[in-house]
């Protein structure tokens, strides 16, 4: 049976299709919900290593979020921390570090890459925070052209990343600037031909300006957080030279003004009333770092656009079926 002329559907149906078609028309921004895998898959498997990203895929992550710095000679790697981090770190003789360590702008990618980040330390903090992550000794720290080429190998095409650039204007001397990283990262992006699969993201909003002037094709997220030891909206000094109280004290319409399409909060900071304004002003909104499964389960059926999770398993397993 045909259906009737478009002219002659009902205004409900007509206007339900119409908004379908919206939403399959738009870019990657609309449709799908966006399991993002943090640093991979934190809790299952070494963060930000290529055991990592295969486990977020085996997982049913859409999308790897990963960290970046740079090495002394300018490559682009995959990790959080602007130093070693002694709790998942080893040496070429497979002694863990011990503070201080050096930060990754003072390596060289081969001295970096003789370090092992395979396992977490016995006894640490970190390894208490993970007991479910298993080990994979002999993990590197990977360059992001290592992880685009794994990906290529072994994901969907569709598949997205999510490089959140670790940098800090309270600590200039321990990382490249942010012009460098900028021009660096976007290097190894055009090489894989990847910028319409990349999201970039910061806490730092001058690498996301930056992104917006000389990539203005790239994706970018705005991270924030808003908790009494950790802020970096407050100060102004995190957010390219925007003032929270020139923008009514809200933090989604600073957001819509430095230019960034998606606003990630921590999601602790996330209300209802905040959802609602985000969407209002056109931002999609995926908060970060969401474990526990009731609250995965309540920020899905708030109608978040995606969620960033050590689990990401957890979070394929709260959505409605398709």
């Amino acid at each position: 049976m045909r259906n009737p002329p478009l002219d002659r559907w009902p205004r409900a149906r007509l206007a339900r299709l119409l908004a379908v078609l919206a939403l399959t028309a738009l870019p990657w921004a609309a449709a799908a919900f966006d399991v993002q895998g943090h640093r991979g898959a934190r809790g299952l498997a070494p963060e930000n290593t290529l055991a990592g990203f295969r486990a977020a895929l085996a997982a049913g992550a859409t999308t790897w979020e990963l960290d970046v710095g740079l090495t002394r000679d300018g490559a682009v790697v995959v990790s959080h921390d602007r130093r070693l981090n002694p709790e998942l770190t080893r040496d070429a003789a497979g002694r863990w570090l011990e503070p201080p360590t050096p930060t990754l702008a003072a390596l060289s990618l081969a001295e970096l890459q003789a370090h092992d980040v395979g396992r977490l330390r016995p006894g640490s903090r970190y390894a208490a925070q993970w007991p479910q992550q298993r080990a994979a000794d002999g993990e590197r720290i990977p360059t992001l052209d290592a992880v685009f080429e794994l990906a290529g190998r072994e994901a969907p095409a569709s598949l997205r990343f999510n490089i959140e650039t670790k940098l800090s204007p309270l600590a200039p001397d321990e990382t490249a600037p942010p012009e460098a990283m900028v021009d660096a990262l976007l290097a190894v992006i055009d090489r894989h031909g990847l910028r319409g699969r990349v999201t970039v993201q910061s806490f730092d909003w001058r690498t996301l300006a930056l992104v917006h002037r000389r990539a203005p094709g790239v994706a970018t997220a705005a991270l924030s957080v808003q908790r009494p030891d950790l802020d970096n909206i407050a100060s102004g000094a995190w957010t390219a030279g925007l003032s929270l109280a020139e923008h009514g004290g809200s933090v989604p319409r600073l957001v819509k003004a430095l230019g960034a399409p998606v606003w990630s909060p921590n999601f602790r900071d996330l209300t209802p009333e905040r959802l609602a304004e985000a969407r209002a002003l056109g931002l999609r909104v995926i908060p970060w770092t969401v474990n526990d499964p009731a609250d995965i389960a309540r920020l899905v059926a708030w109608g978040v656009d995606g969620i960033i999770s050590d689990y990401p398993g957890r979070v394929v397993q709260a959505l409605p079926p398709r």
